[in-house]
């Protein structure tokens, strides 16, 4: 039976799609069969991430109304191997947490993890797509309107029969954890008072993953994902240093350069 997992944030912006297509891909590098569910009805963007968004041919709508059968709307990541399910563009009001959730339980044999990319807020959408999930991602930045967003989030998923519930906070810059002028990603896990999954370090490679759908597996934002796949696979909670390149005498060079940018 797949673990339905659904990724969610309390605020835009934070990296929510891109973490969701690279976990994706990590999970799936990993042998996991893997599917992900664009349920961001009208401002999708799972497929862009992805570099997939020209191979859209059927939708989530077209499965729900019939058009399609689900088989003929998945497409497959040539990079990974992974499944996409993507969203629509139109109004799909009639689209309950009901339909979804009935979709998703046709694939439960098929997939090991189905992640399922969540409109940010705590909308309808946010809760037809909580619905259709058994376990949550809160994704978050170091910024202190994000975390009282996520706190936000947090608090609504304890509404909700969930079997876990953890935090990845994405894009920490650790020169300036070192500096204390930042929360460290350990800080934020205990504000939110919930189990860190993962800390992702700021990446310019996210941006280049993000306009090519390409994917740079070097990067230390990839190495950040795979350790998050690996926490989700085996139960464990190795979590990515962001700090350990600006520590030391070099660490303090780096520092320094980087201030002069």
């Amino acid at each position: 039976m797949a673990r339905r997992i659904v990724l969610t944030s309390g605020k835009g912006g934070v990296g929510k799609t891109t973490v969701c297509a690279a976990l994706g891909r990590a999970l799936a590098r990993k042998r996991k069969r893997t599917l992900l569910v664009d349920a961001d009805f009208g401002l999708n963007n799972l497929d862009v991430a992805l570099g997939m968004e020209s191979r859209v041919v059927y939708d989530i709508h077209d499965v729900a109304e019939g058009r399609c059968g689900l088989s003929a709307a998945l497409l497959t990541d040539d990079a990974s191997g992974l499944k996409l399910l993507p969203s629509t563009r139109v109004d799909c009001g009639r689209l309950s947490k009901n339909v979804l959730a009935s979709i998703l339980a046709r694939v439960d044999d098929d997939f090991d993890f189905v992640l399922i990319d969540c409109p940010a807020g705590i909308d309808e959408g946010f809760h037809r797509a909580v619905c259709a999930a058994d376990e949550a991602l809160v994704v978050t930045t170091p910024q202190p309107g994000a975390i009282r967003d996520a706190d936000k989030v947090l608090t609504l998923l304890g509404t909700y029969r969930l079997h876990a519930v953890g935090v990845i906070v994405n894009r920490v810059r650790g020169d300036l954890v070192v500096e204390g002028r930042c929360l460290s990603a350990d800080e934020i896990a205990d504000v939110l008072g919930h189990p860190a999954m993962a800390y992702v370090p700021e990446d310019d490679a996210v941006a280049i993953c993000g306009q090519t759908g390409a994917e740079l597996s070097y990067a230390p934002s990839m190495r950040a994902m795979s350790m998050l796949a690996d926490n989700l696979v085996d139960g464990g909670r190795k979590l990515y240093d962001c700090t350990d390149g600006y520590r030391g005498v070099f660490g303090r060079l780096k520092m320094f350069l980087r201030r002069q940018i």
